[in-house]
């Protein structure tokens, strides 16, 4: 199936929030709902020889109790992240989505997300991981490494989940930008959604143009759309907008040919990511 949720979870306080955000977006588009904890190359059991000059006979004991003691820490790990994926899948449940599947998969991320990509529909990570819960401001390492790498839409979940009646897209014009705004037009995902289009910058007839093909082609889907054109910088004029008029949710194209092509290569991103407190779906 080519349509597929698929929901990383690794255990920190945003994994129930990523879990309501799959939930949601099952709810308006009848996709089903895979959930993936992966466990790093750092969980697995270390293989190093700590036995020291010990004479061979309490050598090969300890050997041993080592040996049972790197099993046992696999185990633990093991269980932990199924642990993890059937506390998700209860918060999955109960939101009433009905075809859930869950993964444990060992390696790396990026690798995972590249390997399960071409069944999904959106591939939803949590803002910040696990180990970054105690650095406020901090983004989870592997957020960058896995928009990079993706070619599906990423929503990035924020802490909590609230319904999504308003959206924000950022337009700047760029091919990423229009293919943000031919997505929304196309999936019910965004049916019934307030949409609103904006640009940051200089009001030139480009920009003008741009902004009024936008909006004819969300009316062509049936969504009415309003746009306007804010001075500044993207990623303080974007912020500053959402929260003062309350939007639930950014749409961002991943590169273009403004100002906004820093995003994900380089600070418009991550600066978005992490002042905005709404979840942010970015695509390339």
């Amino acid at each position: 199936m080519s349509d597929k949720i698929i929901a990383f979870v690794d255990g920190s306080v945003y994994s129930a929030s990523v879990c309501e955000h799959a939930a949601w977006v099952s709810g308006r588009t009848g996709s089903p709902v895979e959930l993936i904890h992966v466990l790093g190359r750092r969980e697995a059991p270390e293989k190093y020889d700590r036995s020291g000059s010990i004479q061979l006979g309490a050598r090969s004991k300890l050997l041993e109790e080592l040996s049972e003691l790197d099993a046992q820490r696999s185990k633990l790990i093991s269980h932990r992240g199924r642990a993890i994926l059937e506390d998700a899948r209860k918060i999955v449940d109960e939101a009433g989505v009905s075809e859930i599947t869950t993964r444990l998969r060992q390696g790396d991320i990026v690798e995972a997300v590249s390997e399960v990509e071409k069944d999904a529909r959106v591939i939803i990570v949590g803002k910040r991981g696990e180990a970054a819960d105690f650095a406020k401001g901090h983004l989870g390492s592997n957020l960058e490494r896995i928009v990079r790498a993706a070619t599906k839409p990423v929503l990035v979940a924020s802490r909590a989940f609230k319904p999504i009646t308003k959206l924000l897209v950022a337009y700047d014009g760029g091919r990423s930008a229009m293919k943000a705004v031919d997505h929304i037009a196309r999936t019910p995902l965004f049916q019934g959604l307030s949409v609103h289009v904006v640009t940051v910058g200089a009001a030139t007839t480009e920009v003008k143009n741009g902004l009024e093909d936008a909006k004819a082609l969300l009316k062509a889907a049936g969504i009415e759309a309003d746009t306007s054109i804010l001075p500044g910088q993207p990623e303080t004029a974007l912020g500053k907008l959402v929260e003062e008029a309350s939007f639930d949710m950014l749409v961002m194209g991943a590169y273009g040919h403004s100002r906004i092509r820093t995003l994900v290569i380089g600070s418009t991103t991550t600066e978005m990511v992490r002042s905005c407190k709404v979840p942010v779906v970015l695509m390339r």
